[in-house]
């Protein structure tokens, strides 16, 4: 299914941007609003399996890519803002792009 450690990244990332989003956005209210404690607890550990799997990405990508401490640190501070994870992929996306033109 993932052809490359950067494709692996971006999946991950797609996936663990909605998680921190249905987190923020769904279950945190349903806890606060309704009283509903369990939600943020499921959505909290499935986000945070996510997270960790985006961190493992981000690390084969980093060894892989050969990518800068500059690009990872970004790439991780990303992953800590709400639709950050989907701005990265539009960058590794343009990347890519850039990539494929020069060949």
């Amino acid at each position: 299914m993932f052809k490359s450690p950067l494709s692996t990244l971006r999946f991950i990332g797609n996936i663990e941007g909605i998680s921190y989003l249905l987190l923020l956005g769904l279950a945190m209210p349903l806890k606060y609003m309704a009283g509903m404690p369990m939600a943020v607890k499921i959505m909290g550990s499935i986000h945070g399996a996510l997270f960790v799997a985006f961190m493992y990405a981000l690390f084969r990508v980093w060894i892989a890519e050969k990518w800068n401490l500059g690009k990872v640190t970004m790439a991780f501070l990303l992953s800590l803002v709400p639709f950050g994870t989907f701005y990265l992929d539009r960058k590794i996306r343009e990347e890519e792009v850039i990539k494929m033109s020069d060949r």
